[in-house]
């Protein structure tokens, strides 16, 4: 085999590693942009559902995917969703406050509801919801005219509008303080769990690895 013919090998080879790193490299973009997007659990208001640590993957079809600006947080526009947000669905969506800024909670109410709570028991329509996921850490109670951690309401969700709440009930700052989620700022509905990291310990949460969010 002669040098050039070598030579003329090499560089197939290398254009096609280059193709095949530049495909997955597009994929890569087509999948977080469209289908699915990673998202680390920052604080504990989600606890005990999620963790200080967690890694999540993000379903952003279902609500209809949100098109940003690349490396911005700015949405362009918005691909038709299969559905709107359910009571009872985590999600993630632009804080209302710093939308450079991606919360995490779970929608208790949405449009047409009322929501209010009566001594840390939170009603929709007039029932109470039943919250087998969430905790209270502090046995106190705040009147309405204290704060609206406790009561609140009652409110009439508008449309287009979901109203969240953190599962960490006593330490989540949520729609009690500033108000309702616009379904145009979600994000996506929380999926699986793919990482878990405990930083007080040094080591992974293997047991977490691989759970369904719900």
């Amino acid at each position: 085999m002669g040098e050039k013919e070598t030579t003329e090998m090499k560089k197939r080879k290398l254009w096609e590693y280059t193709k095949a790193i530049g495909i997955a490299l597009i994929l890569a973009l087509l999948i977080r942009t469209f289908v699915v997007q990673a998202f680390k659990i920052p604080s504990g208001s989600m606890i005990p559902t999620l963790l200080v640590g967690d890694h999540l993957l993000v379903n952003k079809f279902l609500y209809g995917t949100p098109v940003d600006i690349p490396l911005t947080q700015t949405t362009v526009f918005r691909m038709p969703g299969i559905r709107k947000p359910s009571r009872g669905e985590i999600i993630v969506f632009k804080y209302p406050e710093d939308p450079n800024r991606d919360f995490i909670k779970r929608v208790i109410a949405v449009e047409g509801d009322i929501v209010e709570a009566k001594n840390k028991k939170v009603f929709v329509n007039g029932k109470v919801v039943d919250e087998p996921y969430i905790q209270h850490i502090d046995n106190s109670m705040y009147t309405i005219r204290l704060e609206p951690r406790d009561n609140f309401g009652p409110y009439l969700i508008p449309k287009d509008r979901v109203f969240v709440m953190g599962d960490n009930r006593d330490q989540s700052y949520d729609s009690r303080y500033w108000g309702y989620v616009d379904l145009k700022d979600i994000r996506g509905k929380a999926l699986i769990l793919y990482w878990s990291w405990d930083s007080i310990k040094n080591f992974p949460r293997f047991g977490r690895i691989g759970r369904l969010i719900h």
